[in-house]
């Protein structure tokens, strides 16, 4: 019996060796370390298990909507609110695991109970619950996930079209098992974003209909049904009262409304009125004196809007004047560093936002990720020695601040260095004019969507023109400028780089500042960034095998972004500011994430 024991033993060592299989399942998966939760655990943290379920509620958004399918390339900047959401919660869809947004990065059991994943994450098994099901009652199967992969690479949309680019092959291993072998081109990082990406049904899609909109309900394995749809106005939730997975430890506490409904305006002004009459649930606000002018209607007075700071712990969303560097007007990097130097903070701070903003400088302000302060380590250099001059002195010794004028609105020195910088790139001044090196006048359009972004523009636009730039404002519709974006048809806006300040950047990188994803149409990388030296880093970041490591390139990233100049950083308030109505409430743990909308309630009382 012993001889069968260890030859049995040996068997079992050596099958785990050609798979790369781990020891055993695990009910969850971390970025870096190991996840913070045990797999006893009853609920997340900042959820409550023994929130009522019930009512109502209703969320409004500036926009138009013409698609209900998330993940295809046409109306990508048009599909409806809700399907997935990372604000709403993903009604509809559901990925293989969910994410603890109290935690930097780590997933726990969905779809797939347990990931079974080999050292060098090159294979990784998801046992898929059994108890999960689509929302008519069929069973979601290795099948379906199959299917996801091979419908996203034929017809779906960045990124989910490229996942099969480091995938070697998708294997069906038992009747709720699913197995990934990835290739020489996947990272660390790539089996959590696989756990990540949402399944769709074989049974409902079709191949060869799967790239063409649709506002006929789809359906998904989340806690919602489509009810509703009146295009381009409003899309109706209902809870799906058999929704599989409410009592996973994953979900409890989520998902508690009855009925969830997407009002669409046209424009802010008028979904703030909307707020004010309650046909809103919850307002955002993040500048100040807004706050303070706009808010002071009756129901905010007697206690019927309720206005609260939520704290973050993530670093800034990174807001600010982005070049569209594909144009050649923007293609030198002197122009954008001296175009960065012309956005008076001071001023604006002071006479718009009552002193209550700070300055953004770096794309991970505030965390142990971000280069402001810190001098580059050995790590950073090794990774930046092959690109030399691409981080400025000031930015790789972690010195560097932009300027800092006297808040007159008249500062002559920042003036002068950035004029100083333009002739160093060929520009001269004729008259009022600044002429670029073949000799024309230099001028740009910079798109707006709000009353508050035109008139962050004029603040920019009446500083250019001290330099004899001159700035044309255009004011969209919000859906029209999305048209632009997706086309990259633009001179300048005001946006963001597509972070939505994170602790664990990582794959999205790619879509965001790598050179794939330049001229690729819906891409994130609004900016046109296309630099082999973020490529490398990015490789980096994405194949880090220890914190240390993972930090260093994180940081080379930052030195990067700063000294590249792709956008002209402007400011941050760390708290996230919310009014609502008095009738919902929320858990007291605020995640490190900020406030997470799907595990608040109605009251009952």
């Amino acid at each position: 019996m012993r001889h069968l024991l260890s030859a049995l033993f040996s068997v079992a060592l050596a099958l785990g060796a050609a798979t790369g299989a781990s020891a055993e399942p695990k009910h969850a998966i971390a970025m870096n370390g190991e996840p913070a939760l045990p797999a006893d655990f009853s609920h997340f943290t900042y959820a409550n298990p023994d929130a009522p379920k019930g009512g109502s509620i209703s969320y409004c958004v500036v926009g138009s909507f013409d698609n209900l399918n998330p993940f295809i390339i046409r109306s990508l900047r048009t599909t409806a609110r809700g399907v997935i959401d990372t604000i709403f919660g993903n009604l509809v869809f559901e990925s293989l695991m969910q994410r603890n947004f109290d935690e930097a990065f780590s997933l726990y059991g969905l779809i797939a109970e347990s990931i079974d994943i080999s050292p060098d994450r090159k294979v990784a098994e998801f046992n898929l619950n059994p108890k999960a099901k689509w929302s008519d009652g069929e069973p979601v199967t290795p099948d379906d996930v199959i299917f996801t992969y091979e419908v996203y690479t034929e017809k779906g949309r960045p990124p989910y079209s490229d996942r099969m680019k480091k995938i070697e092959k998708i294997e069906k291993t038992g009747d709720h098992s699913v197995r990934f072998t990835f290739n020489e081109n996947s990272d660390r990082e790539f089996p959590l974003i696989v756990a990540m990406t949402p399944i769709v049904p074989k049974h409902i899609f079709s191949k060869e209909t799967f790239d063409e909109t649709t506002l006929e309900p789809v359906t998904g394995s989340g806690p919602y049904r489509i009810a509703k749809v009146v295009p381009g106005q409003r899309i109706v939730f209902e809870r799906n009262p058999d929704y599989w997975a409410k009592d996973l430890p994953a979900k409890r506490g989520f998902d508690n409304y009855d009925r969830i409904t997407i009002e669409y305006f046209l424009n802010a002004n008028a979904q703030f009125e909307a707020f004010k009459k309650g046909l809103c649930a919850i307002q955002t606000e993040a500048d100040p004196v807004k706050r303070e002018r706009d808010f002071d209607f009756p129901a905010v007075k007697n206690g019927e809007v309720v206005m609260k700071a939520f704290e973050s712990g993530l670093p800034p969303v990174v807001t600010g004047f982005l070049f569209n560097t594909r144009l050649p007007k923007f293609s030198d990097v002197r122009v954008r560093r001296a175009l960065g130097m012309l956005y008076d903070f001071e001023w604006a701070n002071r006479n718009f936002f009552g002193g209550q903003y700070q300055r953004t400088i770096s794309y991970w302000q505030n965390t142990e990720l971000s280069a402001l302060g810190r001098p580059a380590d050995d790590i950073e250099r090794a990774l930046l020695a092959p690109f030399p001059d691409r981080v400025l002195p000031e930015v790789m010794d972690g010195t560097y601040r932009p300027p800092e004028t006297d808040g007159s609105g008249r500062d002559r020195l920042s003036l002068k260095a950035a004029l100083n910088l333009l002739k160093a790139a060929g520009y001269s001044l004729s008259g009022r004019q600044l002429l670029d090196p073949s000799g024309q006048p230099f001028s740009f359009e910079i798109l707006t969507a709000s009353q508050s972004e035109e008139r962050l523009a004029t603040i920019y636009q009446r500083t250019l023109e001290k330099i004899g730039i001159r700035m044309d404002i255009r004011s969209l519709e919000a859906d029209q400028i999305q048209m632009r974006k997706q086309r990259f048809d633009f001179e300048a806006l005001i946006g963001t780089t597509g972070f939505q300040g994170t602790l664990s950047p990582g794959i999205e990188l790619l879509y965001r500042w790598g050179s794939e994803s330049r001229d690729a149409e819906g891409s994130f990388n609004l900016a046109g960034a296309a630099d082999p030296a973020i490529d490398a880093v990015i490789e980096a970041i994405l194949n880090a095998d220890s914190k240390e490591k993972y930090v260093a390139a994180v940081r080379a990233l930052d030195r990067l972004l700063i000294s590249g100049a792709y956008m002209v950083p402007m400011q941050h308030d760390t708290r996230q500011f919310l009014a609502y109505w008095n009738y919902l409430e929320h858990p007291e743990k605020t995640p490190i994430f900020g406030y997470q909308l799907p595990t608040w309630w109605r009251k009952t009382n």
